[in-house]
């Protein structure tokens, strides 16, 4: 019964089960090519059983009656069974063509492969279907092909210089490149035609594979995403060579936002009447962090010059007699006093010049050497403390998570919350620091309740900020509360 079904009218029992093919074959997920190839080849196997049934040869042009009503059936029947042999060599390049390590590769190669197997199955159905002389018809068409060669030059040499790239790997998606025309970006996409690059504006560059290919190509991301930057500062000649050098080291040993290894590196580029000009080398963890890291960097300097008692030299364009530079015997570095750290800080501005000199009559000055530790994980410190000079590391489970230098403080979260510190803090370099105790910020606070709640809520977010650093705990995490919250009981009391 079966044979009857199948070999009573082969042909359209062929065509039959070739529809039939590419609707079971449509409907499988490509998420299972091993069922995908079995059932390619079991229908091939059931139309090549029907053909050779029906004695029809379909790698043969057997020629067809003008009149007979069977000729289209057999064309059709004959153009299924070489595309169901195609999708079946196919499934096999799809499956087994793999490269280990490779899978960009595996794909380009696959693409080429499968795209010869199709032209393969065109030829076949023309010549052994349709009867057309295939060696003519090739030897014939080399006039459309340059035709053809020349329309599409820009679009193969893409598709070339694709093949090209891919093959040479200079860059995979998700690296960082520079190109020598200057643009800058991460590649986001890359396919036959070109690749598509994010630039640090938020905008997407889409770049030709055959221009790309003519560029000079940095990979800033291999082999590693650590970028190197490079910032030169002037400084005025008021101090030895050696010691402004110093200066500069500890100023990117106290930065949170460059690489420790390598460690970075200050060299001295020249020396004149007017400025002693310093280059610092360092690495930043990825492109990205140019800009932050650079913010910092000069933020810290400042400070640290400052610190020091550096002056900035004047800018080289700037018009000056030479009797009025500062020298080493007559320079007047700017004072770092309470009063000026006060200043500095962004927590105070709001509190007027009488009320910061209040403070800062109240501020007593503390030392500490090199490796000690001024408070431990855990313990409280009922004073808010100012950092004069010095770097200070601070250390959550033995792991460092950040470094204050001049000019930054800590112990707000004691001193007006009764909390103890999340961090262990240890002077990396001999400490000054300038402390204020509760009872100097007792009255102050008293007097003005909404200067309390204004001071409060901006010491909050600076300790938050600092404490993202560190693995917060339930009770960390509600710091900003905490204080709000035990300022409005202290002092409104």
């Amino acid at each position: 019964m079966i044979y009857d079904a199948l070999f009573g009218k082969p042909l359209n029992s062929l065509i039959t089960v070739g529809f039939a093919g590419i609707v079971v074959w449509y409907f499988l997920s490509s998420q299972r090519p091993t069922t995908r190839l079995v059932v390619q080849i079991l229908f091939f196997g059931v139309m090549t059983l029907i053909l050779i049934g029906s004695g029809i040869e379909p790698h043969r042009f057997q020629g067809y009656e003008t009149q007979d009503p069977q000729a289209l059936l057999v064309i059709l029947a004959k153009s299924l069974w070489w595309v169901h042999l195609a999708w079946a060599v196919i499934g096999f390049i799809r499956l087994y063509l793999v490269l280990e390590g490779s899978p960009r590769e595996a794909r380009l190669l696959q693409d080429l492969v499968i795209g010869v197997v199709y032209i393969g199955m065109m030829l076949s159905i023309l010549a052994f279907v349709f009867g057309v002389p295939i060696g003519t018809l090739v030897a014939t068409s080399g006039v459309v092909a340059i035709i053809l060669g020349l329309a599409l030059q820009n679009t193969l040499a893409d598709v070339f210089s694709g093949i090209a790239l891919t093959l040479g790997r200079p860059y995979i998606i998700g690296d960082w490149i520079l190109l020598s025309d200057g643009t800058e970006g991460r590649v986001v996409e890359s396919n036959w035609r070109a690749t598509h690059i994010l630039t640090a504006g938020n905008n997407i560059v889409v770049l030709p594979n055959s221009f790309l290919a003519k560029l000079g190509l940095t990979n800033i991301s291999r082999p590693d995403e650590t970028h190197l930057l490079i910032l030169t500062i002037r400084i005025a000649p008021t101090r030895m060579p050696v010691s402004v050098r110093q200066v500069m080291l500890t100023a990117l040993a106290s930065c949170n936002s460059i690489v420790r290894e390598p460690p970075p590196v200050v060299a001295l580029k020249g020396l004149d009447a007017t400025s002693l000009e310093v280059e610092l080398q360092f690495r930043v963890t990825s492109p990205s962090q140019r800009v932050p890291a650079r913010n910092e960097v000069l933020d810290l300097v400042y400070r640290h010059c400052k610190s020091a008692g550096l002056l900035l030299a004047i800018p080289p364009s700037a018009a000056v007699l030479t009797a009025t530079l500062p020298t080493e015997e007559n320079a007047q570095p700017p004072s770092v006093t309470p009063l000026a750290l006060i200043d500095a800080i962004p927590v105070f501005a709001t509190l007027t010049s009488d009320e910061k000199q209040r403070l800062a009559e109240t501020a007593t000055a503390r030392e500490f050497r090199k490796g000690d530790v001024i408070v431990q994980e855990g313990e409280m410190l009922p004073a808010l403390m100012m950092v004069r000079a010095g770097i200070i590391a601070a250390r959550h489970a033995g792991e460092e998570r950040g470094r204050l230098a001049p000019g930054d403080f800590f112990g707000e979260s004691g001193l007006l919350a009764g909390m103890q510190e999340v961090c262990t803090l240890e002077a990396l370099t001999s400490v000054i620091t300038y402390e204020i105790d509760q009872e100097a910020f007792a009255p102050l606070l008293a007097e003005r309740p909404a200067l309390a709640e204004e001071i409060a809520e901006q010491l909050a977010g600076r300790a938050e900020r600092f404490r993202n650093g560190a693995a917060q705990s339930p009770e960390h995490a509600r710091s900003a509360h905490a204080i709000l919250k035990t300022i409005r009981t202290i002092f409104r009391a």
